[in-house]
């Protein structure tokens, strides 16, 4: 999964959590066999629309 950086190693953990447990759940995978790899991006190299996330949060702390 790639992600936004800036979110703290506890949510990190918790989304490592909840994506092998809903894998889980929706194919019946065994937990042991089932990886997680993410990827923080920088806020500066991801955009939507032409707007990266770096400026969106900087429009939306304007607000």
């Amino acid at each position: 999964m790639t992600i936004g950086e800036g979110r703290s190693p506890e949510q990190l953990r918790d989304l490592i959590h909840e994506l092998t447990h809903a894998t889980h759940r929706a194919i019946g995978a065994p937990v042991e066999s089932i990886r997680v790899v993410l990827r923080e991006c920088p806020p500066t190299h991801w955009a939507a629309g032409d707007v990266t996330i770096a400026e969106r949060r900087a429009t939306q702390a304007g607000n």
